[in-house]
């Protein structure tokens, strides 16, 4: 068995670990979810710090370790430079990988989501309709994964998704007006 991989990913979250590193939550084409330890990425002179940024696609290079797999490389694919620069479209970026980091287990792979998470990034970078755009994304994840019948009408995707995951996604405020 190989204990090296190489492979492509989006990265779907990120958190502090120890003094210089952080473990990556990623989802790949070949290997699906996986949870990769960084290490020295937060010091100043790492060269992969600006490669692993959330909603990056990226080729990472991998080694398999006892507990976490470790990230030895990683190089940009896209950045989704465009979908950065608009502060509502970022917010629905985060929300694609939250709904994504929510509904797939680790180590579950499902090409055709991966597929679709790449679409969806790609279709924000011109989309001006983001609400509808949110609600079609929920409707084919939860189509892809079974949860709802290909084809039926469903008048609640939010609902469906929070009865599913069990609990109320934290980036849902796309399209919806915030009363204060």
């Amino acid at each position: 068995m190989r204990r090296s991989y190489v492979d492509e990913a989006i990265v779907l979250a990120r958190r502090n670990f120890s003094e210089a590193d952080r473990i990556l939550s990623v989802f790949s084409k070949g290997h699906g979810r996986l949870s990769l330890l960084a290490k020295g990425v937060r010091r100043p002179s790492s060269r992969k710090r600006g490669h692993i940024e959330v909603f990056n696609r990226i080729k990472f290079q991998a080694v398999k370790g006892r507990g976490l797999d470790m990230m030895t490389e990683a190089e940009i694919i896209d950045s989704f430079e465009m979908v950065r620069k608009d502060l509502k479209k970022v917010a629905l970026a985060y929300y694609f990988m939250e709904v994504i980091g929510r509904t797939i287990h680790e180590e579950e792979k499902n090409t055709e989501l991966y597929g679709l998470l790449q679409d969806y990034l790609e279709k924000l970078k011109e989309e001006k309709k983001l609400l509808s755009l949110r609600k079609n994304f929920v409707y084919q994840v939860l189509t892809i994964l079974g949860f709802w019948p290909k084809g039926k009408y469903l008048p609640d995707p939010d609902s469906k998704l929070e009865e599913v995951t069990e609990r109320q996604l934290n980036s849902a405020r796309v399209g919806k007006k915030l009363v204060i």
